[in-house]
């Protein structure tokens, strides 16, 4: 019993680096979504005002994508937007994706604020340790003009979303309802 706590002694001082490093990973993946989101918003909305829903459509299809670009370049984190229920073929989910939207549907049937459902881990993607985070994106007001019920939808954007997306799965949301989640990653 001696031999294994001694043992066991040896192995705690190397486990705390890779905790504090995990720790301050993930620290650093929270801020991505507190950079993006608001300014997507923020871009949506005034191209909402400018233009309208129907041509807003483009914010969430080509400036959400080269805005995660950008802050992947400049972060040196891989990020996107996936769903459940997406729009454009490029947001499925991949398997570890699928497995967290799946818990924050569970989290979220349970009770708990959709703003502050998120997860992380270490996992192996291809042979390579990979840090992983996810943030709930929770269906706001804004969104539902573009995602909610078909008969509530803002004025020309179901035949706009038809053009563009063929294959929608992205309406019939309510207020607060899972939307999908902005996903994080770095490799290790």
């Amino acid at each position: 019993m001696r031999k294994f706590l001694l043992m066991l002694a040896c192995l705690v001082p190397l486990a705390a680096p890779a905790l504090a490093d995990e720790a301050a990973l993930l620290a650093e993946a929270r801020e991505i979504p507190k950079t993006m989101m608001p300014r997507m918003l923020e871009v949506l909305e005034n191209e909402i005002a400018k233009n309208g829903h129907a041509n807003a459509i483009s914010v969430c299809r080509d400036k959400a994508p080269q805005m995660a670009k950008a802050l992947s370049e400049k972060t040196g984190w891989a990020i996107r937007r996936v769903s459940m229920k997406n729009r454009n073929p490029a947001a499925v989910p991949d398997a570890w994706e699928q497995s967290v939207l799946d818990e924050f549907e569970k989290r979220l049937a349970a009770g708990e604020n959709p703003a502050g459902i998120d997860k992380s881990g270490v996992v192996t993607v291809n042979g390579q340790k990979t840090f992983r985070y996810m943030k709930a994106l929770p269906t706001g007001g804004v969104c539902l003009d573009c995602h909610g019920p078909a008969n509530k939808l803002a004025p020309g954007v179901a035949e706009r979303v038809r053009e563009l997306y063929p294959e929608d799965k992205a309406t019939g949301y309510q207020l607060k309802q899972l939307r999908g989640a902005i996903t994080i990653r770095k490799a290790l």
